[in-house]
């Protein structure tokens, strides 16, 4: 293959995956109750636009200017280079979340977020299982958690606080949402992992470098209410990055009293 006809190929096979903007407007104008959940659908739909329409405008520039019908400019030369190196083009990273994959890898990953966000907003009821780490904004779900829960219970929403427990099961697992709450999965872990027989943290096994942990219930609770006794602090983070891309704290479970 010469470079041209990679880079066409790779144009093609992306602009293949890119979907229909979501029509954000008419699904609005369909929903009467907006509840916390339901306005992080909508803002997550809105960000997956802005984003798919980047793409669709660069590759289709890019698409002109390979046929002659465009003059090349550095930003289209800069795209080419990017499917050439199997790299994410910085002008679609700054309108996506954090991602350390390839290109090729991350169009499969971006193809799966949309399928999960068209899955939600058919009728907006909550999936069985979210996949929290499939959203561009994980906190704004996280405190629609609260918010739910307090507006429900008519509680102060400064006074709430998320409280985390890991199930045995995995996603396949669960055929309905809680009533309260939400049940997420797609989590793993670095440096520890999850003992489902034990019900706590466990040192990390060889070889083992990311394991999956199980699907985690997370409900809303007052602070009064909060138990922090045999617990460990556990930081969430978007990519393995750490850094910038911190995400929230969940209350896991430990037996190991060296850990606090």
């Amino acid at each position: 293959m010469s470079r041209e006809e990679k880079v066409r190929s790779g144009l093609e096979e992306i602009m293949d995956k890119l979907p229909e903007k979501f029509p954000v407007a008419e699904m609005m104008a369909k929903v009467e109750d907006r509840t916390p959940y339901i306005i992080v659908a909508f803002q997550e739909c809105e960000r997956m636009n802005i984003l798919t329409s980047e793409m669709r405008r660069y590759l289709h520039e890019l698409d002109l200017g390979m046929k002659g019908e465009l003059t090349i400019t550095s930003d289209m030369e800069s795209l080419e280079q990017s499917i050439f190196m199997n790299q994410v083009a910085d002008s679609w990273a700054a309108k996506a979340y954090p991602s350390l994959l390839p290109l090729g890898q991350w169009v499969g990953d971006l193809t799966l977020r949309i399928k999960e966000l068209e899955g939600w907003t058919t009728d907006f009821s909550m999936p069985p299982t979210v996949w929290l780490g499939g959203f561009f904004n994980p906190q704004s779900f996280l405190t629609a958690i609260m918010q739910q829960t307090a507006r429900k219970n008519e509680w102060p929403l400064d006074k709430m606080c998320l409280m985390t427990d890991v199930t045995k099961k995995q996603k396949d697992d669960f055929t309905s949402a809680p009533r309260e709450g939400a049940y997420v999965h797609g989590l793993f872990m670095e440096g520890g992992r999850w003992d489902v027989q034990l019900n706590s943290l466990a040192d990390s096994k060889l070889k083992e470098l990311f394991p999956v942990v199980p699907v985690i219930f997370i409900k809303a609770i007052t602070q009064d209410k909060q138990d922090l006794r045999n617990m460990y602090d556990c930081p969430v983070y978007k990519t393995r990055m750490r850094g910038p891309t911190f995400v929230w704290t969940f209350n896991l479970k430990t037996k190991e009293k060296a850990l606090k």
